[in-house]
């Protein structure tokens, strides 16, 4: 990471805890965390102490949390017109990109860490296999990190914020959606099996649920990383068209 994308990450790190977005995104994840765990998640009647109630309503819970983190992105530097400052100082659009990025997946990071308690709580209870637990954290941590980076596009396509986060939300739930059985036999009816598996493969409850049981398969992490690569990539060449208009 070089040294102007590490100034974009902690400018924009700082902007967060500025406004009160941080701290109310981090107290309704947390509440919301709290309440699917131990109540909706029926922690108390499955008489097993684990967080897999916790991680299991993660991807739902970024669905509408992340996009109103990533919605603010680009959207606002567009209609500031601080965009233009922001790309006339010696900084390349993929740093730029890059910085604010890292940014808002250190925060979502954050929020992640501060549910500390929660394991902490379950192996006061019982004894829950720590290492699931823990990768569980880095798989939930990965996926957020895809859902930004689409946001980050969406952000980058429209100086309205409502617009940002409404396309976010339906193309991250596209994404969720493409593993539901429902979806994979409608496609199934009239697609080849290499087409359905393809579908099946891109879907975050697929590749989540697989990291959050203990299974750690290379494929599913280099999936994420991957996403989010090219929808970054895809932020870059937005921002360049855009400045072209």
């Amino acid at each position: 990471m070089s040294a102007m994308t590490g100034i974009i990450a902690r400018r924009e790190l700082a902007a967060y805890f500025a406004t009160p977005l941080a701290y109310v995104f981090v107290l309704i994840f947390l509440m919301l965390g709290g309440a699917f765990t131990f109540y909706i998640g029926g922690f108390f009647e499955r008489g097993q102490a684990d967080l897999a109630p916790f991680f299991n309503f993660h991807p739902w819970l970024y669905l509408f949390l992340v996009p109103a983190i990533a919605m603010r992105l680009w959207s606002e530097e567009r209609k500031s017109g601080t965009i233009e400052l922001l790309l006339t100082l010696p900084v390349t659009r993929w740093q730029a990109v890059l910085g604010k990025f890292l940014a808002a997946w250190l925060f979502t990071g954050l929020a992640l860490v501060l549910s500390f308690p929660l394991w902490i709580t379950v192996n006061v209870l019982g004894s829950p296999d720590n290492g699931v637990i823990l990768s569980s954290y880095v798989g939930s941590w990965l996926m957020a990190g895809s859902f930004l980076a689409i946001g980050s596009c969406m952000s980058a396509l429209t100086r309205n914020q409502v617009i940002a986060f409404i396309l976010t939300v339906v193309v991250c739930f596209l994404f969720i959606l493409s593993g539901f059985p429902l979806v994979l036999d409608a496609v199934s009816a009239w697609a080849p099996r290499v087409l359905v598996d393809a579908i099946a493969s891109m879907s975050f409850l697929t590749r989540f649920n697989a990291i959050s049981k203990g299974v750690i398969a290379l494929q599913d992490l280099l999936f994420f990383v991957a996403l989010a690569a090219v929808w970054l990539a895809a932020t870059a060449v937005v921002i360049e068209m855009k400045q072209a208009d």
